[in-house]
């Protein structure tokens, strides 16, 4: 079966869109689609399940979801509306950033969310230690207000339950007939490298080890995993009860694109 791929309608750092095919190539067939990690939701937006459990530790981001699910056209609506040039500018940016910050509002903060994702520098989600969001404006000439994406997201949500928890305890939801796909913040290439802040809470060595072995116990009990990350010495380590497909992937990360060097990636199948 041919499936048209979808682009998510966030900006995301590390998003698969341009892993779509190695993954649905690996994902075994079932009922029900796990993703303990959704973030923009590629994978979701470009696979056939008949059910969904989405999940991220990011709230902002699973509220946004909800409010897709239930209430698409006041959201896409609203959300429009900050998409004209005059909020393309620095100082209304940071006005708006600092609005969010103050807000508790679900509905405005996730107006505010999809305008800082498209405004915001390289498209990069990231919170301070106090929970604050920190991505400085991004100056780009016309930011893309994704519509066409935002519905096609909010129709297949009704297929989907959306849940804002450690990963962990994803984990502790999945049955018979489920199919786990794990897109962890990934292991860093170097000591200076680590991007795990976009939660606010961070993904150290201990939540890597505790999810390998979370695959394989899973995978004893009858339900696959698959778990994207780096293909590092690490990684090979952790995954070493898996199966493991070599990819290769550009990477979006850095703005300049001669920068932006294939690095390895692991599949590890369970």
């Amino acid at each position: 079966m041919t499936i048209t791929k979808n682009r998510a309608f966030l900006k995301w750092a590390g998003g698969k869109y341009g892993l779509i095919e190695d993954i649905n190539r690996v994902l075994p067939s079932s009922d029900r689609l796990i993703e303990p990690f959704v973030g923009a939701g590629s994978v979701f937006l470009n696979s056939d399940f008949e059910e969904y459990l989405l999940n991220d530790v990011n709230a902002d981001l699973i509220n946004l979801y909800k409010l897709l699910q239930t209430n698409a056209d006041d959201y896409i609506k609203a959300a429009s509306e900050f998409f004209t040039p005059n909020y393309n500018d620095k100082d209304r940016y940071y006005d708006i950033r600092a609005k969010f910050n103050a807000s508790s509002d679900i509905l405005e903060r996730a107006i505010y969310f999809l305008y800082m994702n498209r405004h915001g520098y390289n498209g990069l989600c990231r919170y301070n230690l106090k929970g604050g969001y920190n991505v400085p404006f991004g100056r780009y000439k016309k930011p893309y207000f994704p519509e066409k994406e935002l519905w096609f997201f909010a129709e297949k949500a009704q297929k989907a339950t959306f849940t804002n928890v450690c990963f962990r305890e994803t984990f502790k939801q999945a049955k018979s007939g489920d199919v786990i796909y794990c897109d962890p913040p990934y292991a860093p290439l170097s000591p200076t490298a680590s991007f795990t802040s976009y939660s606010g809470q961070g993904f150290k060595l201990k939540d890597q080890e505790d999810l390998a072995n979370l695959a394989e116990h899973s995978s004893n009990a009858g339900v696959p995993v698959v778990i994207s990350n780096h293909d590092l010495d690490l990684t090979r380590h952790l995954y070493k009860q898996a199966n493991l497909k070599e990819i290769k992937v550009k990477r979006t990360i850095s703005q300049k694109a001669g920068k932006r060097t294939k690095v390895g990636e692991l599949l590890a199948l369970y």
